[in-house]
């Protein structure tokens, strides 16, 4: 980072947020992590390309979240000041100013738009397993059924290598990602701590893993070979759902699939979350809390039902 006799009176807020960058991030998050800053720079130099940073007080910071604000909802303003707020602290602590400017500020945002989670049914997503089409051979077709039976995320099936199956007690270890995003790709690390799980699984799928892994490199991923897309996996996904006839979904729908089956099964939350590798609980409940109130209101009924029978 430059030296604070260039951090003084001149610099840039967006220069100085772009050494903080470069000194403090840079080869210390994940590349996923690196590309979320890099966008915040962006953003902080279309909206501020002439504020200093000695200039900044809580009207002009303000000013600069408010706008940001305008086409994003709040959670993601929520994530912009955050990251711009770390910077600020540290500029605070290295003297280079001499208050916070984002003390108390306010998080605004457009209203968020209504989502809805597409999964399917326990009868749809066995009616497309059986259009799925196997080989001896890696394929898009396996790799769905992968993601299909663990609820990994796209980019944890993706770093999926044969030697992270642990055939002794069936289960699969979910220790790293692939970063299909770059062109170079690569293991990186996963989404957070909680993420590092063991996954059970059945015998079959176990069985199938290891056949279709003899004579592949125990460490390197099965379901990778050159440059992988997001979009060739879901195009294929989407195929097989309309031979299928069931609604179409994503990749991280047949996450949200794997989750929503196991819940009507009976399956507990905790189970369901550790399964998923959220971070928490409450994650999983707020994520699934439409098929969750569905539940309550079958047991409802139920518990109506059998308390008639004490009459």
């Amino acid at each position: 980072m430059a030296t604070h006799a260039h951090t003084g009176n001149r610099q840039l807020f967006c220069d100085y947020f772009r050494e903080w960058v470069d000194c403090y991030k840079r080869g210390a998050v994940a590349p996923v992590t690196l590309r979320k800053y890099l966008m915040t720079l962006q953003r902080l130099t279309e909206i501020a390309p002439a504020v200093r940073l000695t200039e900044l007080n809580r009207r002009s910071y303000q000013y600069i979240l408010n706008q940001y604000a305008v086409t994003h909802e709040k959670q993601t303003v929520l994530d912009f000041h955050r990251q711009l707020h770390s910077c600020i602290l540290d500029a605070l602590d290295d003297g280079v100013i001499s208050a916070d400017p984002t003390r108390r500020a306010t998080i605004k945002g457009k209203a968020p738009q209504a989502r809805k989670m597409k999964y399917l049914s326990h009868a749809e997503l066995t009616s497309l397993i059986g259009t799925l089409t196997f080989s001896d051979q890696p394929s898009w077709d396996w790799f769905i059924l992968l993601v299909a039976k663990t609820g990994m995320r796209f980019a944890e099936a993706l770093a999926f290598a044969p030697n992270d199956l642990v055939q002794a007690t069936g289960q699969i270890k979910v220790w790293h990602t692939w970063d299909y995003k770059s062109a170079h790709g690569g293991f990186g690390p996963t989404k957070n701590q909680s993420s590092e799980r063991l996954i059970p699984v059945d015998c079959n799928l176990a069985n199938q893993l290891e056949s279709l892994a003899i004579g592949h490199q125990q460490s390197e991923p099965l379901f990778v070979d050159g440059r992988v897309f997001n979009s060739t996996a879901n195009t294929r996904l989407a195929e097989l759902c309309r031979e299928a006839g069931v609604p179409v979904i994503t990749i991280h729908g047949l996450r949200h699939t794997h989750a929503s089956v196991l819940l009507h099964e009976g399956v507990s939350i905790a189970s369901i979350a550790k399964r998923l590798g959220h971070a928490n609980i409450t994650t999983t409940q707020q994520t699934y809390l439409h098929i969750i109130r569905e539940l309550e209101d079958k047991d409802n009924d139920k518990v109506v039902r059998y308390l008639e029978t004490l009459a």
